[in-house]
């Protein structure tokens, strides 16, 4: 399926942050997810080991749930050195890389047969690339998009951008300055600014430079 085309499909997103493992896979359980589509760069956790990608791929079999490890397609941190400016993430570049569409690809071909959740690390989806760049681009599709908060509850990602607008003072209601998804794409811009991935030789240079 050409990522380019619309789809009335929902995809749900989650954090594992801290939570036991049978919590999580219970709040999976919750929302009828039968696949988990892991978009960390590196499936790994070294302070909760219990959702390394062993580890978590076992819990999830054991619990009929499929797990399918998509961190090279639509992680947030990329090899291709185009993708960086000064040593930071650009997640609109990302979004144009012929790897990342077809992640979106095998995704919407995945929702097809089964209700998939996308997972990072990170409970608040503000602060994590599965909203401001998988769910952004799967949003522009079309496709509803729902994030499962840190309390399981449901956000849309409507509400999620609503949120990031108020945050940085954007009238979320007001459409008539400027379109609405040209100002969620400045939101989103800035918000990465803040939280996107940092290559870690770059980040010490600007470290060094401004301590």
């Amino acid at each position: 399926m050409n990522a380019a085309a619309t789809t009335d499909q929902t995809i749900f997103t989650i954090g594992h942050s801290n939570h036991p493992q049978d919590a999580f896979v219970a709040m999976l359980f919750h929302h009828g997810i039968t696949a988990l589509a892991d978009v960390r760069s590196s499936p790994r956790s070294r302070f909760n080991p219990q959702f390394n990608r062993k580890e978590l791929a076992s819990a999830l079999s054991h619990n009929d749930i499929r797990y399918v490890f998509l961190g090279r397609e639509l992680g947030g941190r990329s090899d291709d050195d185009a993708c960086y400016e000064q040593g930071r993430i650009r997640y609109e570049r990302v979004a144009l890389t012929a790897r990342f569409q077809s992640g979106l690809e095998r995704l919407l071909e995945g929702a097809k047969t089964h209700r998939i959740a996308l997972m990072c690390a990170e409970g608040e989806p503000l602060v994590c690339h599965r909203t401001l760049l998988v769910a952004h681009a799967l949003d522009g599709l079309g496709t509803n998009v729902q994030h499962i908060l840190a309390d399981g509850s449901l956000e849309s990602h409507g509400e999620t951008m609503n949120r990031l607008l108020t945050q940085f003072g954007m009238n979320p209601e007001d459409d008539l300055a400027t379109n609405r998804a040209e100002t969620i794409a400045a939101a989103i811009a800035h918000q990465a600014g803040q939280v996107a991935y940092v290559r870690p030789s770059t980040k010490a240079e600007f470290e060094t430079r401004t301590s």
